[in-house]
């Protein structure tokens, strides 16, 4: 009986335990996703990295590009000409007042035409980049074992893909950066009595390569490309660290859920990181691009002239408003981006 009783007992606990059994897996699959989540690269489009990219710096340039502006008249001025109104906020009270807003966007073209093509190679080849050190990861996997893998890039190998991305993004960026400079410059010779040389960025383009050709153009690229390297490593890499950091403390860990503060907060410390990195490569690049022809032999000359003249905080000269302008600037740039990629996540 009492046997009956025990046999009787336990074949509703059986049952049970059937019942429940195909919910036990369920709850393994969502740790996958949210692993996944985090290598993105693996089911996101490039397209649509390259798409999101483009709007991202097009949001980039026009938050950031009244502070670029007292950048480069900073980084390009005589040593002794700090004043109180050449500070960051002397100089852009001083632009508003003469210029108008229009003065605030001198040269805007020029960056506006090109950061969207150009952040839409970077962030696509960054995403070429994660791939790369991706299938260098699994390497000696088959595709069977790769396809039941999760794969999570490390750190690592995130910084080695922004290192990747600063290469292809190098062959707009110097001519656009070159461009920018002259009219920037010349915006700071006009605002003091001089007279325009260039009526505008075409203008601009056409004689300087009148001038040297598409040697001229791309004048200061080597100094370009010394700046972009650290300097995307410092910023794909800050970006994902912080973002990763702050998902875990957001009640939702999925793919998506990263708040509107969380995005804006990863992007602006990781452009604040990206000037910190690259700004000493930039006082040079600037310099360099924006003198007379024979001037400087080369960048290591200017870099010579720099030090002899100003010393060793001469290479952190403009960082100040580099770094006022990266926080909201990068902060747009990767909402805008992020947002994009969201709202085309039936391209994946």
């Amino acid at each position: 009986m009492s046997s009956a009783t025990s046999s009787s007992e336990s074949t509703p606990t059986m049952v049970t335990k059937l019942e429940t059994k195909p919910t036990i897996p369920a709850s393994p699959p969502p740790t996958l996703e949210e692993k996944t989540v985090e290598q993105s690269p693996k089911s996101e489009s490039a397209l649509k990295s390259f798409i999101s990219g483009g709007v991202g710096g097009a949001c980039c340039v026009l938050v950031g590009h009244p502070l670029d502006l007292v950048k480069v008249r900073m980084q390009t001025a005589s040593a002794g000409a700090a004043t109180s109104s050449n500070s960051v906020f002397g100089m852009l009270s001083n632009t508003l007042r003469k210029e108008g807003v229009r003065g605030l966007y001198r040269g805007v073209s020029a960056p506006l035409t090109a950061v969207s093509p150009m952040f839409a190679v970077s962030f696509w080849s960054y995403d070429i980049g994660q791939r790369m050190v991706k299938s260098y990861g699994q390497r000696g996997l088959t595709e069977e074992e790769k396809s039941l893998q999760s794969y999570s890039l490390s750190m690592k190998e995130i910084c080695m893909a922004g290192a990747i991305s600063a290469i292809p993004t190098t062959g707009i960026m110097a001519p656009t950066e070159r461009i920018k400079c002259l009219l920037q410059v010349q915006g700071d010779l006009v605002e003091k009595g001089g007279k325009a040389k260039y009526s505008g960025m075409t203008d601009c383009a056409k004689q300087v390569f009148k001038e040297g050709g598409i040697q001229s153009l791309y004048k200061g690229t080597v100094a370009t490309l010394a700046r972009d390297i650290p300097g995307t490593v410092a910023y794909f890499g800050t970006y994902e660290l912080i973002k990763r950091e702050l998902t875990k403390l957001q009640p939702n860990n999925k793919k998506g859920d990263l708040s509107v503060g969380a995005v804006l907060t990863a992007g602006g410390l990781a452009g604040m990181a990206c000037w910190t990195v690259g700004i000493p490569a930039d006082v040079i690049k600037s310099r360099f691009q924006t003198a007379p022809e024979g001037k400087y032999s080369g960048i290591v000359d200017v870099y010579r002239s720099l030090i002899k003249e100003e010393g060793y905080a001469g290479l952190f000269r403009g960082l100040r408003p580099a770094l006022i302008r990266a926080f909201p600037a990068n902060a747009a740039c990767f909402l805008g981006m992020e947002v994009t990629k969201n709202a085309l996540g039936f391209m994946d």
